[in-house]
C-alpha cells in the first residue's frame, strides 16, 4: 500500500533540524517528497559546509520514514545546494540582446576534478527530445561492455528517466558508508533517479533540485574501486542545453560527447545547438550518430528513408567530428527497449545491434 502523506510528514517533523531546532518539515528541509507503493523518500538539500552536520539527520529521517505504516523502503538523498548557473549574454536577431546578469557572469574556476576510480566520461547528448538518445546510450554502453571494458551508465534525465525500463530494473540502490551502490544489469553498473521514483510519477522539481540530484548521482556513487576502476561512464543526458548540461560539463571532467540526431533538418537544427553548447563549454565532440536513419522493407530489403537521408553524416563532416554510424528503425530495437532487454546484449547479430557495436568500437 502507499503510505499516508500526513503520517509521513508528521514523522519527519519529529526529526529536528540541528540549526533551527525545528522539525524537518517546519524548517522547509523536506524537498521533492516521493511516496509510492511500500516506499518513501525525499531530498535533504543543505549547504555544502553543513554536509557532515546533516549526515546523522539523514539517517534519522530514514528511520522516521520506516516507522510509518506501509513504508518498507526509505531513501533520503543528502545533497549540497547548487550554485547558480553561469551563462554569458545571449545575442538574438535584429540587434536585440538579452541583458547580462552580473551575478551570472562566468567566474574563473579550477579545472573540474575527474570522478574517483572512473577512467573516461562520455555524455550522450541531443538538442531535442524524441531522437532516441536513451536507446543509443543504453546500446552503446552494452557495446562498450562487449569490448571488455568496465562500463557504467548514468541516467541524467531527471524528469524522464528511461534506463530502469530499458534495462529491466525495478530495485533501489543501497546507501552504505556514505555512498550509493549502483545496480547492475547486462554487465553495466547503473544509476538513475528512476530507481527511487515510481514509473509515471512526475518529478516536479525546480532546476536547483534537479542539478543537486545529478551531483549526488555522480559524486556519491561507488562507480569503481581502486582494485576494479570503471573504464567508461556513459551519461544519458536530458534533451536541450539547460541546467543539467551546465552542471555536468562545468563541474565534472567529461572527456567528450556523442551527438544523436535523426536525419531531418528540424532535428539537425537542435543538434547544432547542442554542438554549439559543447564548443562553448570546451567539451570535445567524439562523434555523431544518425538514429532512425532508414527502415528496411521486409519484402525487398530496400532502404526507405522515412526521415530523410544523410543529414547527420553531413553535420558530422561540417563539425569535423567522426561519423559513428547509421542506426535503422527496427521493431526488435523498440521491443527490446520496452522489455528491458537491450538489443546489443540479447541479439548481437541484428543489423541495428551491429551498428551500435561498431560505433562502440570507434569510441573505445
Amino acid at each position: 500500500m502507499q503510505p499516508d502523506k500526513a503520517q509521513v510528514l508528521a514523522a519527519l517533523d519529529r526529526v529536528r533540524d540541528p540549526k533551527s531546532s525545528q522539525g524537518l518539515v517546519t524548517a522547509g528541509l523536506v524537498q521533492g517528497l516521493i511516496l509510492g507503493e511500500g516506499r518513501a523518500g525525499f531530498m535533504l538539500e543543505v549547504a555544502a559546509s553543513d554536509a557532515a552536520l546533516y549526515a546523522p539527520v539523514r539517517e534519522a529521517a530514514e528511520r522516521a520514514l520506516l516507522s510509518v505504516a506501509g513504508v518498507e523502503k526509505a531513501q533520503v538523498v543528502l545533497t549540497a545546494a547548487a550554485r547558480p548557473p553561469a551563462p554569458g549574454a545571449t545575442r538574438v536577431r535584429k540587434g536585440a540582446q538579452v541583458r547580462e546578469d552580473p551575478l551570472a557572469a562566468p567566474k574563473e574556476r579550477q579545472p573540474p576534478a575527474p570522478l574517483e576510480h572512473v577512467g573516461r566520461v562520455i555524455a550522450i547528448v541531443s538538442g531535442k527530445g524524441g531522437v532516441g538518445k536513451s536507446t543509443v546510450a543504453v546500446n552503446l554502453a552494452c557495446g562498450l561492455a562487449q569490448t571488455g571494458a568496465r562500463v557504467g551508465l548514468l541516467d541524467c534525465d531527471v524528469y524522464g528517466p528511461s534506463v530502469p525500463r530499458m534495462l529491466g530494473i525495478d530495485e533501489q540502490p543501497a546507501f552504505e558508508d556514505g555512498k550509493l551502490t549502483p545496480l547492475e544489469a547486462f554487465g553495466l553498473k547503473l544509476m538513475s533517479i528512476g530507481f527511487i521514483v515510481d514509473e509515471g510519477r512526475a518529478m516536479i522539481w525546480r532546476g536547483p533540485m534537479a542539478t543537486s540530484a545529478v551531483r549526488q548521482m555522480l559524486r556519491d556513487v561507488r562507480w569503481g574501486t581502486h582494485e576494479a576502476p570503471l573504464d567508461v561512464l556513459v551519461v544519458d543526458m536530458p534533451p536541450g542545453t539547460g541546467d543539467i548540461q551546465l552542471t555536468l560539463f562545468s563541474d565534472f571532467k567529461v572527456d567528450g560527447a556523442v551527438i544523436v540526431s535523426t536525419p531531418q533538418e528540424i532535428a539537425l537544427i537542435d543538434a547544432r545547438r547542442a554542438a554549439s553548447m559543447l564548443d562553448k563549454l570546451g567539451v570535445p565532440v567524439l562523434g555523431v550518430i544518425e538514429n532512425m536513419a532508414y527502415f528496411a522493407d521486409p519484402a525487398t530489403g530496400a532502404r526507405i528513408p522515412i526521415f530523410g537521408s544523410g543529414g547527420a553524416r553531413a553535420e558530422a563532416k561540417r563539425l569535423g567530428a567522426p561519423f559513428l554510424g547509421e542506426i535503422p528503425i527496427d521493431i526488435a530495437l523498440r521491443e527490446g527497449g520496452d522489455a528491458g532487454r537491450p538489443l546489443v546484449a540479447t541479439s548481437p547479430d541484428n543489423p541495428a545491434a551491429k551498428a551500435f557495436a561498431e560505433a562502440a568500437r570507434k569510441l573505445r
